[in-house]
């Protein structure tokens, strides 16, 4: 399993906006959009990762301003967390999650936030419950959670 940036990999790029749009269901362009400002290397947000195993992405994660919420003033967010079923259970997500904080962290950014419903599972690797946030178009509210990279 590799990690890669797409920043890096401009041929990853519209096989990876498909993966995700796939996996969450938001419009195609809008991740294709978020790629083609990733790959324009202009700011340090947005950025997207794959994890390949040889040709074929077997997760993948992005940072973006705001994934969704209503606290704007938690940003940069770590977003579209996602590991295929069959390679679940090892170590890829938190391999992505390290992988992630120490390249935003290189770019000048060592903070970073994530909304989830998920308990326990960030705690893993470093991330601390911060707040909760209420999604966009959510009735329920979400946890958010900070890492620093000191």
């Amino acid at each position: 399993m590799k990690i890669q940036k797409i920043r890096e990999h401009v041929e990853l790029a519209d096989a990876a906006a498909v993966w995700f749009h796939e996996k969450w269901g938001i419009p195609l362009e809008e991740y294709r959009e978020s790629m083609e400002e990733c790959l324009k290397n202009e700011q340090t947000v947005p950025q997207w990762y794959v994890a390949m195993e040889g040709e074929k992405i077997i997760g993948g994660l992005g940072v973006i301003d705001n994934d969704f919420h209503d606290r704007k003033d938690l940003a940069p967010n770590v977003c579209a967390v996602y590991v295929e079923e069959t390679h679940r259970c090892r170590g890829i997500a938190g391999e992505m999650l390290r992988f992630v904080c120490e390249d935003m962290k290189n770019l000048g950014t060592d903070t970073l936030y994530l909304i989830t419903d998920h308990t326990a599972f960030y705690e893993r690797y470093g991330w601390k419950y911060y707040c909760m946030v209420q999604g966009d178009g959510e009735e329920a509210l979400s946890r958010m959670y900070v890492h620093e990279q000191k």
